[in-house]
């Protein structure tokens, strides 16, 4: 594997760096205000719109749907050439929106792009990807271990030309959004089937389809995440037409496992590019504050976790690089136990590097001034989103036990 980028994607990370110091993080403190002034009006569910200044200046700058390898209609990366970019996005917690390269809606688009009908990318992709509407996926469920998505018990049954829909999902994140305008859902379609990985099937569903109700937001941590956010979400014979199927009935599974193993990339190295964010804050407090007669950064302690941080975050990054590297030889079924480290692996690291962060912050790093405490928050959940850590580690452990099967 050669770690060298190309030159078009060292070029991409001078221009992404360059608009991210420009743009991006002078923006972060004006969108918390707008976003505290709508809570404080009573409606935080509503777009900021120094988001919509950002995404119209990067789509300007021509730094916009960077994702979708083997795809046309974006910037013609691949998994590896993307990872670096995704990295620079992830030191911020406002900074993939604004190139359109936010979660949901990059699987949702990659889904669209793989399994999507001419019809359907007509109607959902090409809105999408100009940044006009944002998007939901609605798969796990509150009264099931939706981590076995072979558990989900959600219905959709065929009814004539329609199928009709009965379920309650959480977790869908975007359907708060005013500009979430249309969800993947979810569920099954041929419940007795004998291949349990045959009876689940995706279909698409407007939010505003009769039916689907939006029960209420859920937070994270006593965060809200708005104006994106995750609701937990009713679906009361909901009906859509037959065309709205994702690549025909009992593929679900199979387009689970599609959409699923990009986005783990993407959210490995953004988790990586908050952790170099939360190092480089770690050095600058260290260098600036005293503390019993000596500077935080003349303490060995100090030394010991800046330096084993540095050794953390290079050891993650050059693991997904792989993961993204091996995703483009071989494909992503092939790559998906180095995806599975991955998404172990990152998170973990994150959450260590933000950690020791806050120490070196003492109580104003779990105050709102600096930015570590949400990310600390955003990285946990992490641990559960794509598939929590336990999942990933028993699929890790039975690819390596099969290399020793008698």
């Amino acid at each position: 594997m050669d770690f060298d980028h190309s030159p078009k994607v060292q070029e991409l990370q001078k221009r992404l760096a360059a608009f991210m110091q420009e743009h991006v993080y002078p923006a972060e403190d004006r969108f918390e205000a707008e976003m505290d002034a709508f809570r404080a009006a009573g409606n935080a569910w509503q777009a900021a719109p120094v988001m919509e200044e950002l995404k119209a200046k990067a789509k300007a700058a021509g730094l916009w749907n960077l994702f979708l390898p083997e795809s046309a209609l974006g910037a013609g990366l691949s998994n590896a050439e993307y990872a670096p970019l995704a990295e620079i996005m992830g030191r911020s917690p406002i900074g993939s929106e604004p190139f359109n390269c936010s979660a949901p809606d990059t699987g949702n688009m990659e889904t669209l792009v793989r399994y999507g009908s001419q019809q359907q990318q007509e109607q959902w992709l090409k809105p999408l990807l100009a940044g006009e509407i944002r998007s939901g996926f609605a798969m796990t469920e509150p009264a099931i271990a939706s981590s076995d998505a072979t558990n989900i018990e959600a219905r959709i049954e065929r009814d004539g030309d329609n199928y009709v829909i009965n379920g309650r999902k959480w977790w869908t994140s975007g359907a708060n959004d005013p500009r979430c305008k249309i969800l993947i859902f979810m569920g099954k379609t041929d419940p007795t089937n004998a291949n349990r990985h045959k009876q689940q099937s995706m279909v698409l569903v407007p939010m505003d389809t009769p039916g689907v109700k939006v029960l209420r937001h859920l937070t994270v941590f006593g965060y809200d995440d708005a104006p994106h956010g995750h609701a937990e979400v009713d679906f009361t014979n909901v009906r859509v037409p037959v065309s709205n199927v994702l690549l025909g009935e009992g593929r679900g599974f199979e387009i689970a496992q599609g959409r699923l193993g990009p986005g783990r990339i993407h959210h490995c190295m953004r988790a990586i590019g908050r952790a170099e964010r939360a190092l480089e804050e770690m050095c600058r407090r260290s260098a600036s504050r005293t503390a019993f007669g000596r500077k935080l950064s003349e303490q060995g302690v100090s030394r010991e976790r800046i330096a084993q941080s540095r050794i953390l975050i290079d050891q993650a990054r050059f693991l997904v690089l792989h993961a993204a590297w091996k995703m483009d030889k071989v494909g992503n079924k092939a790559a998906k136990q180095e995806i599975a480290m991955i998404k172990v692996a990152a998170p973990a690291m994150a959450l260590q590097v933000i950690d020791w962060a806050m120490q070196m912050h003492g109580a104003a790093g779990i105050s709102q001034d600096h930015g570590l405490a949400r990310a600390y928050v955003n990285t946990r959940t992490l641990r559960f989103a794509d598939g929590p850590d336990e999942v990933h580690r028993n699929a890790i452990a039975k690819a390596e036990l099969a290399r020793y099967a008698v």
